[in-house]
């Protein structure tokens, strides 16, 4: 990886509801315009190490809180009467704004889980704007991806998802439930939610050869704000209008490099393949040893960025 970098600016841009988005720039400010996606939703952009899987040197590298988490505001919990105009197609005019506000023509966008599903969906709406992508820990939204995670993969942890599971209605999606629960006007009821759902999440990591046990979230509010954010958007579907395999076709002209990891049980590695199978230009690499986002995956996406700017280079 590259040498840890502190951002040289920083500020946020204010949207027409109210929102104000967070934004960050580091690297060298001449350089190759390259933007992070966070995963999640409701990640934030944490200690900032993204940074170092680019090229100081070469990039200028964006940082986004999307709306609701991270340093932007308001907090998804903090608004729950505005939740519902917190979708995809408002995160990605979040994006255009940062990009506008910023002078940036063109960029490179490198996605992490969540944030590979916002970076092809951003490349879908504005193609001219993508120079490459480079996504890591590949998911693209589809509803067999969250009921997967959410419920197929309970065959697995049945002990952990038939507890998980109970707060569910026989005729509501597992997802759905806990959306509904982190919108109760009851504070207790949230905060069991979001209890039940961390356990979840670290439930369904647990075969990755570099988890730890112990919580997620350092405190509770974190913890309330993430389950708030994610399960909002898995119950809908990510906000997604057709799937995104349906429309690779629009961007097979793009540079992409696809990195994942074969013990990814949350995110099996058919969704990459089939990403990568409708696009033939891409690259696609599976780490056999890792699961969702391991260390040996981050160094092939520094590797991948690197590359594409060093092509960019010569061809100069």
């Amino acid at each position: 990886m590259h040498p840890p970098l502190e951002p040289f600016d920083h500020s946020w841009v204010e949207r027409p509801d109210g929102a104000r988005i967070y934004w960050e720039t580091s690297g060298n400010p001449a350089g190759r315009p390259a933007l992070y996606l966070h995963g999640g939703p409701g990640g934030g952009l944490g200690r900032g190490g993204y940074r170092r899987r680019f090229d100081p040197d070469l990039h200028l590298i964006v940082g986004i809180d999307q709306r609701g988490c991270g340093q932007s505001a308001p907090w998804a919990i903090d608004a729950l009467d505005q939740l519902d105009g917190n979708t995809t197609s408002a995160v990605l005019a979040d994006v255009e704004a940062v990009r506008a506000h910023l002078g940036i023509d063109r960029w490179l966008l490198h996605g992490v889980s969540w944030g590979s599903t916002l970076a092809l969906a951003y490349a879908l709406e504005h193609p001219d704007r993508v120079t490459e992508l480079v996504l890591t820990a590949v998911t693209t939204g589809a509803r067999a991806e969250i009921d997967w995670i959410t419920e197929g993969v309970g065959r697995i942890f049945p002990e952990a998802w038939e507890e998980f599971a109970s707060l569910a209605r026989p005729d509501e999606r597992v997802v759905e439930a806990y959306a509904r629960a982190m919108r109760d006007t009851d504070p207790t009821v949230r905060a069991r939610a979001a209890l039940a759902w961390e356990a979840w999440e670290s439930t369904h990591v647990s075969l990755d050869p570099e988890w730890t046990p112990g919580p997620m979230f350092d405190d509770a509010r974190t913890r309330e704000n993430f389950a708030t954010l994610v399960t909002h958007y898995w119950a809908h579907d990510c906000f997604l209008a057709r799937p995104i395999l349906e429309r690779v076709a629009e961007i097979t002209r793009i540079p992409a490099g696809l990195i994942h990891g074969r013990r990814d049980i949350s995110g099996p590695a058919i969704t990459p393949w089939m990403l990568h199978r409708a696009w033939p230009g891409s690259e696609l690499r599976i780490v056999e040893h890792e699961g969702h986002g391991g260390v040996h995956e981050m160094e092939l996406t520094r590797e991948a960025i690197d590359r594409f700017a060093r092509a960019t280079l010569d061809a100069l």
